[in-house]
This record gives structure tokens, sequence and C-alpha cells, in this order.
């Protein structure tokens, strides 16, 4: 059954789409913020359960305060293609308050050269935007570059975390 919640934070109000797990507990599969390309929208049979994502809200919440620099959250992982999947594990492996250059995480996926471009089309499927921190990747000239939410959210998250300089 797939289930969605409404949370707001400083960047909008954000859509929260999952399954339900044993136990109630939402599995996080989306994450989805006003005006973003390619965001999820709610679809007929789904249901809203507010609930399921408490856990989910509790550390966006936690996150926004600077109160959190990684999240823990069950996070349905079977979306996007094996090569996505790659990429993405490696956006999950960029600490908080730094950022990296597509480049980097290009060879770190082991796709250096003409892959920089695939590697920025997987980053901008990203589906679980703010979680996943895709925030955090920018241009090799230190540019801030490409944010399926807008660069200015993309701006907006690094302040937070201390990255701009």
């Amino acid at each position: 059954m797939t289930v969605y919640a409404y949370v707001d934070g400083p960047l909008g109000v954000m859509l929260l789409v999952g399954r339900l797990a044993p136990g109630g507990r939402a599995v996080l599969r989306s994450l989805s913020l006003p005006g973003q390309k390619g965001a999820v929208a709610v679809e007929d049979g789904w249901t809203l359960a507010p609930g399921a994502f408490e856990e989910a809200a509790g550390q966006l919440g936690e996150y926004f305060a600077g109160e959190r620099e990684r999240f823990e959250l069950p996070c349905d992982d079977g979306a996007g293609t094996e090569f996505q999947r790659r990429v993405w594990r490696a956006l999950e492996e960029v600490p908080y308050g730094s950022t990296v250059s597509y480049g980097e995480i290009a060879r770190r996926v082991g796709s250096a050269g003409a892959g920089v471009r695939a590697v920025g089309t997987a980053i901008g499927r990203n589906p679980l935007l703010v979680v996943r921190p895709c925030h955090r990747v920018i241009g090799a000239d230190g540019a801030l570059r490409g944010y399926a939410a807008g660069v200015e959210r993309k701006e907006r998250l690094l302040g937070l975390e201390g990255a701009l300089v």
C-alpha cells in the first residue's frame, strides 16, 4: 500500500511517499519539494498517513534546526537503475558540511570522463531530496549547478550545513 504525508519545512511543504512496513512505519520512497522538476504527485488509491511518517518528519525537523547531520530512515532502495543506485550510494557518503564535484562522484562510481554527464542525470533523478544529499554536489569550478528543486534551495541547504564560503 502506498502512503503519503505532507511535512512543512523551510523549503516549502514536502511530499513524502512510501510504503507501510510492519508496525505501521513508512519506508520512504520519495521526498519531493514544491515546484521540483520530476516531482511525484499524489495518485488515486494512495492513502494519506501522516502518522506513518512521524520519524521522517522528526528527523527532517532536526536537520533543518541544525541538530542532525545524517538521516537514519528506512528507505526503499529498489528505485532506479543499477547505475543510478551506485551514484545515489556515493551521494550518501558525502559528509555533512562538505561538497564534491560531479566529476568526483563519477570517479567514485567508476564512470570518469564522459560519464560525468550520466552521473549528473542520475543525480537529477534522485527521488529522496534532502535525505539523500544530492545538494552537496557542485560544479568542478565551485559553481552551484543543477538541483531538481532549484539552485536557490541547493544554496539554502549548503548554507544550513555551513558548506558555503
